[in-house]
């Protein structure tokens, strides 16, 4: 049953066109994953079908009976508000026997928030981001959208929103960069690309690869069209007069394959090392510990970093983590123990709160306040080219920094951190706000950074990408190391009943869901790219094909010409169509296969420079 429809649908901001006339119809059971690069238009577009946001042009039609619940990317609370009050403010219901503060107490409680007489003011940000979360799922709707929602949650409370959505009964939208949870809710993704979008009718590892056969196609067919028109262009040079209809439809068609367009592949961010020396001395810590209004964080830890390791910190909201990196990074002291700097550590800190920008001032000056040139493995690049390398085109550079969306922002922060040159990179949940082809990139980045990774981070594939060692904040300030990457922690930590221990009980599904975060981990390795070559019969067949082409356009140049002398002849001429007609058919064919062979030419060329 259809439920919503959005036609021909426009939206401009500025010089800026976000979507031009796109169409989608949302059906019942729908489970919808939005992607897209940072300002492509993601929240805009769950903005207007929340009723949020008009669009310029087009309509978005709704089911009558279809209500809406709308999580925000970001909250914001009034001046003494409380939990309790919050989440029931303004929620009616025609149901005369429901009991609003009961329900809302109860869905706190599966959010394992407990104190709902609290004021929200001093909660962290992954306490208020739960507290949104209990106000759009009591009463549920037939249509809930979803912006960020895994944002500042820890890794616990992902996995009970991962097996909550999977219950849910009605249509879901949502933008999230989690790609495990894509993959374990959505059955359905909309990608958002250069004004238009594409609908794929699969999860996120399944929307990879119809994806990529999309773009492969698309290029084929430029391909295929570009081949077809060299010979198109010798036709034209030998002197063809446009006289008989036949020839005015074939220049027709000449000029027509002309003015087709390459089809624009997406840019991604280019990013290169710019880690400076690390000397033998790293980081030591010595039976450090912290506390806060009389509750352990940190007890007695010890540990000496040393040189290029990953940690991953995983824990609780409000266990610690950023008090840890804070530490690390000057900004808070332990109450005893010890933390030691080498003279060489170079510190590139990535917070989790967003930094103060200026509206008003350039994104180049912005960067050029950290430095004008940086030094990289190809030589001195100024801050411009850094720039263009993470998509901040030269219009953009010189546009004020309050124009940029929330997720450029951060890309924008990302690259000042980097412009310093850091050889210790601290990384305080880098996956929130950043779209999946900027975490890409970073991921490859930081598997040639020669330097130490710390990151906190929430996000299971991160993680898993990323580290192989991971520092769990356990019951009373324990800080235990496993060797390992995320999923060989959590499996570890199952067994040996520690894992999510503490404020949560694990449950029998969430322990289910986690063995299939583990599935979805070995799915991942076995969809990776293999490495291309051509077998024996291809590689004959790519060695012959040119000259195959060329005789069958010969041929039938030789048959047009016998054909105009024999007019008057029509056997003769029946005979002469119907071997053209054969012969064309072969070359449309050789053609598809000379596009084929060159395509898969150019994949192994560039796997065997890789």
């Amino acid at each position: 049953m259809n439920i919503l429809n959005i036609e021909n649908v426009t939206k401009v901001y500025g010089d800026k066109v976000l979507f031009d006339k796109v169409c989608l119809g949302i059906n019942e059971g729908d489970k919808i994953g939005v992607i897209g690069v940072n300002g492509s238009g993601k929240s805009t577009f769950l903005k207007m079908i929340a009723g949020l946001e008009e669009t310029d042009e087009g309509k978005i039609i709704k089911n009558n009976q279809a209500d809406i619940a709308y999580l925000a990317q970001n909250t914001e609370f009034e001046d003494g508000d409380t939990i309790l009050s919050y989440v029931c403010r303004d929620k009616v219901s025609s149901n005369p026997n429901w009991n609003i503060e009961a329900e809302a107490k109860s869905i706190l409680k599966k959010l394992f928030i407990e104190d709902v007489d609290a004021l929200i003011a001093p909660l962290s940000g992954g306490e208020k981001k739960r507290i949104a979360l209990a106000r759009t799922l009591l009463a549920p709707a037939k249509i809930l959208i979803l912006d960020e929602p895994t944002n500042h949650l820890d890794n616990r409370m992902v996995m009970w929103l991962e097996e909550y959505l999977q219950k849910y009964s009605g249509v879901l939208i949502m933008v999230t960069h989690d790609r495990y949870f894509l993959d374990r809710v959505t059955n359905k993704i909309v990608e958002i690309d250069r004004g238009s979008i594409y609908t794929y009718e699969a999860n996120y590892s399944g929307f990879l690869e119809l994806r990529q056969q999309r773009i492969d196609s698309e290029v084929a067919s430029y391909r295929k069209v570009q081949s077809i028109l060299r010979t198109e262009i010798e036709w034209v040079r030998r002197g063809a007069q446009a006289r008989s209809t036949k020839q005015k439809a074939r220049l027709e068609r000449f000029q027509e394959m002309q003015s087709m367009k390459a089809p624009e592949l997406e840019k991604q961010v280019e990013m290169d090392s710019l880690a400076s020396r690390l000397g033998k001395k790293t980081i030591e810590l010595e039976n450090v510990s912290k506390s806060y209004a009389g509750r352990t964080l940190i007890r007695d830890f010890t540990y000496y970093t040393i040189r290029n390791e990953r940690i991953g910190i995983v824990g609780e909201n409000g266990c610690g983590k950023t008090t840890l990196l804070k530490m690390l990074v000057g900004e808070e002291v332990p109450d005893s123990g010890t933390i030691t700097m080498g003279e060489t550590i170079r510190i590139g800190y990535f917070s989790q709160m967003a930094e103060h920008m200026e509206p008003e001032m350039r994104v180049i000056d912005y960067v050029k306040n950290v430095a004008e040139y940086i030094r990289t493995s190809k030589g001195l690049t100024s801050a411009s080219q850094m720039c263009e390398r993470f998509l901040f085109t030269p219009e953009i550079q010189y546009n004020p920094i309050g124009k940029l969306s929330g997720g450029e922002k951060r890309r924008l922060y990302l690259l000042k951190v980097l412009m310093t040159a850091p050889n210790v990179l601290i990384l305080d949940e880098p996956t929130n706000d950043l779209d999946i082809a900027t975490l890409t990139i970073l991921e490859d980045y930081l598997d040639y950074f020669e330097g130490i990774v710390i990151v906190v981070s929430h996000d299971r594939y991160f993680l898993d990408r990323v580290v192989d060692r991971i520092f769990a904040f356990e019951a009373n300030g324990v800080i235990t190391q496993y060797e390992g990457d995320y999923t060989t922690y959590m499996e570890k930590a199952i067994a040996n009943g520690t894992f999510m221990k503490g404020k949560m009980t694990l449950s029998e599904s969430l322990k289910e869901e986690s063995a299939k975060v583990v599935d979805s981990k070995a799915t991942w390795k076995g969809n990776r790219e293999k490495k291309l070559k051509f077998t024996y019969q291809e590689q004959k067949e790519y060695e012959t094909i040119d000259e195959e082409i060329a005789k069958l356009e010969e041929r039938i140049e030789t048959l047009e010409q016998e054909m105009s002398t024999v007019a008057s002849q029509y056997t003769k001429l029946q005979e002469l169509s119907e071997e053209k007609e054969e012969l064309e058919q072969q070359l449309e064919e050789k053609m598809d296969r000379w596009v084929y062979l060159n395509d898969l030419a150019e994949k192994i060329a560039e796997g065997a420079l890789a």
